[in-house]
């Protein structure tokens, strides 16, 4: 793991793909990494675990170990091996299986990630949010409240606010790292589900008003149905400043390459998703700074972000 009090230290907020694609990138480059997982999916392995054994959930924390190891692919492959068979392990992955147990083991999920850590000789810390048990509700715009991670995604519908249905205590692990940073990331990936998530409890925004640190964010580049329908990026900025404290977004990072007619067709006719519109007149007049470049790759057979531009634009942001 990372120990070298020169380098920057970054602390990276999210949950999900999307953080975990972001942190492939940042560990190419000399920062002092530490990603910050919500916990509080509950479908899917992860679900049935948390029902079980009354734990945290584990499926982002697994991938995020995964995009930080630094060991052979081979690794990757058995962490992210999903068992398909007719008994009780159908479904689960051997990752969310092995943190769970080391969370009885250890007594808690950060001891338990802690231990894995060692193993996978992560490029940097990862960090539950909290190790409570939590459940994700929203307030939809129809005024119904939906309860579980799930389920709000599932619902079509916008959704006006999100929050926990039990007290939460934010990791004070997470608070520590949070106030020493040098940038606070907010990753890609779903924004009310993921992202969010992170910034619900006082006690984290308490810790962000203390930091010193820029708050930087990297703005998805399509749609999230449910979450984000018909979302610029300047609404990306205000949904986030509405659960932040007296600090605000400071840069915005935004994809400004062209997506082909064929992969916008395609992902709106099979997910329902759209280019999000990076929105610059919009994003000045909120007075956030805009870092911008071509982060369309496609070549892995799906649209995602150019980690490797990605990644170095942030670092040369750190070098300023």
């Amino acid at each position: 793991m990372v120990n070298n009090m020169n380098y920057k230290k970054v602390v990276v907020l999210g949950g999900g793909t999307g953080q975990s694609t972001l942190l492939r990138g940042l560990k190419l480059f000399p920062i002092d990494i530490t990603s910050v997982v919500s916990v509080c999916d509950d479908g899917s392995s992860t679900g049935r675990l948390r029902e079980e054994f009354n734990t945290v959930a584990v499926g982002d924390i697994r991938r995020v170990i995964v995009a930080l190891s630094e060991t052979e692919p081979l690794i990757s492959d058995l962490m992210n091996y999903r068992f398909n068979t007719s008994s009780d392990l159908d479904g689960h992955t051997v990752g969310n299986l092995i943190l769970t147990a080391l969370s009885n083991i250890r007594g808690n999920i950060s001891d338990g990630i802690e231990s894995l850590s060692k193993v996978f000789n992560l490029k940097g810390k990862v960090l539950p949010l909290t190790e409570d048990h939590v459940t994700l509700c929203a307030k939809m715009k129809d005024g119904k409240t939906i309860i579980g991670e799930h389920n709000i995604t599932e619902y079509k519908n916008k959704i006006d606010k999100v929050y926990y249905k039990e007290k939460s205590k934010t990791n004070p692990l997470v608070l520590k790292e949070v106030e020493e940073a040098d940038l606070i990331i907010l990753s890609m990936g779903s924004l009310y589900t993921s992202l969010i998530p992170n910034l619900i409890n006082k006690d984290m925004i308490k810790a962000i008003d203390k930091s010193n640190a820029k708050i930087m964010y990297v703005c998805n580049m399509m749609s999230q149905p449910g979450e984000t329908d018909n979302y610029k990026a300047s609404d990306h900025i205000k949904a986030i400043n509405k659960y932040l404290g007296k600090r605000k977004v400071d840069i915005i990072i935004c994809n400004d390459g062209k997506i082909s007619s064929d992969v916008i067709k395609s992902y709106r006719t099979a997910e329902q998703k759209e280019a999000v519109e990076f929105d610059k007149d919009n994003i000045k007049k909120l007075k956030t700074h805009i870092i911008h470049n071509n982060y369309v790759d496609t070549s892995v057979g799906y649209l995602r972000h150019n980690v490797e531009k990605l990644a170095l634009d942030i670092f040369a942001y750190l070098l300023k």
